[in-house]
């Protein structure tokens, strides 16, 4: 019994081992598949780890193949679209716009930013037009500034500096030679005591050096200085004086403002009563400015193409014409006015004299007569400053006798049409006096 007891203890020890010893390698085989596992989820490598998986990448490949299809097909519409881009340009390089507008069309359809896309250069073969259709900002950023690259490239050209150099040799002297102070007193004359700005730009263009001589600051100080006065000591918020000139709201000098107006009067009736005649008036208004402060007003039916030259200078023997002041006004709207005070000439009557020696004067009431106009600055289209606006207009009675003025306030109604500018070429053609 005893020996059966013991035999049967081994039995189970042994059973209880190798349950051990099972569990043991169900263990260590688990640990081995996972290790496999996750090495061959490793993209590109088999399960023996030597050669990529044809199978697994089958099983993704659908998803991958789709994606890498549609890199191609934006790769080759974007060729396509560069190329039609390409040949739309050649056509329009070669004067053919039509087709041309027809390969730009195709192009933009197929990618719609192409131009933006396309880094090209002049073909070898083309001729001098678009050298270049895409060129780098670096030039345009190096250029910004005209003025400092010219005075920089003056300075390190000779120590002598000189403004200009002669292209060819010349035996006379040449304007190079002039001494500083006479250049800009001849720019002085350029600009006139009529303020022509316009002639000045257009000198600037002719060399570097008169470019640097036409932005010098203190001519154009001085032409704000007369055109302002002293509501311009400050330059601030301006950058220059010549960026206040061209964008501080100011009337302009070289030309007239114009205004034709238009509307039906009734006539009388006939004398049979039958019908009765309407008539179309038509007049014009002319105002022009002097940089001094002057001002002349003319109402006319006579057209432009009579009147403008008689503008020109404030001499003028036009009787109807009428001279006065004017100033600008900034008000806090942002809103830049004129308002002038204009009266008829002033003319010297003859003395009056009569055979009878007791000769009785019918005495009259002496009165001076001048009109109140205001006006608001505006700008028109592409031009800047070149429109008036009618605010106010009134007359203003006078009586010498006892210095009591009466005024009458007219309405502003669409009589009162709107003054535009137009340049005259004459009114700056001569220069009187210097800047």
């Amino acid at each position: 019994m005893a020996e059966a007891e013991e035999d049967c203890h081994t039995d189970l020890v042994r059973t209880d081992d190798s349950d051990r010893s099972g569990e043991a390698n169900l263990q260590a085989e688990l640990q081995m598949f996972r290790a496999q596992w996750m090495f061959e989820l490793a993209p590109g490598v088999s399960s023996s780890g030597l050669e990529p998986l044809p199978c697994r990448a089958s099983s993704r490949g659908p998803g991958v193949k789709s994606v890498d299809a549609r890199g191609k097909q934006e790769i080759a519409k974007e060729e396509k679209a560069k190329e039609l881009f390409l040949k739309a340009v050649e056509e329009e390089r070669n004067g053919a716009l039509y087709e041309a507008i027809k390969f730009y069309r195709l192009a933009m359809q197929l990618v719609p930013d192409i131009e933006f896309k396309i880094t090209y250069t002049r073909s070898p073969d083309s001729d001098g037009v678009g050298k270049r259709c895409v060129e780098e900002n670096k030039e345009d950023d190096k250029m910004a500034d005209l003025l400092s690259d010219f005075q920089q490239q003056l300075t390190l050209q000779e120590s002598s500096v000189k403004l200009c150099q002669p292209e060819v040799d010349v035996s006379q002297t040449h304007i190079s030679a002039l001494p500083m102070e006479v250049l800009m007193y001849i720019f002085r004359w350029v600009v006139s005591s009529d303020l022509d700005l316009r002639s000045l730009e257009q000198l600037s263009l002719v060399c570097r050096g008169f470019y640097i001589c036409a932005r010098d600051p203190e001519i154009w100080h001085q032409v704000c200085l007369k055109i302002w006065g002293r509501s311009c000591n400050k330059l601030v918020p301006y950058a220059s004086w010549r960026e206040m000139f061209l964008e501080r709201p100011r009337v302009r000098f070289d030309g007239v403002y114009v205004s034709k107006t238009k509307y039906i009067r009734q006539g009388e009736q006939s004398l049979d009563g039958f019908y009765r005649a309407w008539h179309q008036v038509e007049y014009y208004r002319y105002l022009r400015f002097f940089p001094d402060g002057q001002v002349m007003m003319l109402t006319t039916p006579e057209d432009p193409q009579s009147i403008v030259p008689r503008l020109r200078t404030k001499n003028t023997r036009t009787d109807a014409i009428l001279l006065g002041h004017y100033r600008l006004s900034q008000e806090t709207d942002n809103q830049t006015k004129v308002f002038a005070v204009i009266m008829k000439k002033k003319e010297e009557k003859p003395v009056d004299y009569h055979k009878y020696r007791y000769f009785r004067r019918v005495s009259t009431q002496e009165t001076d007569h001048s009109f109140h106009v205001g006006l608001q600055l505006c700008s028109s289209g592409r031009q800047t400053f070149n429109k008036l606006v009618w605010i106010h207009h009134s007359c203003h009675i006078t009586y010498r006798s006892t210095g009591e003025t009466a005024v009458t306030t007219f309405d502003i109604d669409k009589m009162y049409t709107p003054l535009f500018f137009a340049r005259v070429k004459s009114f700056t053609a001569f220069s009187e006096k210097p800047l």
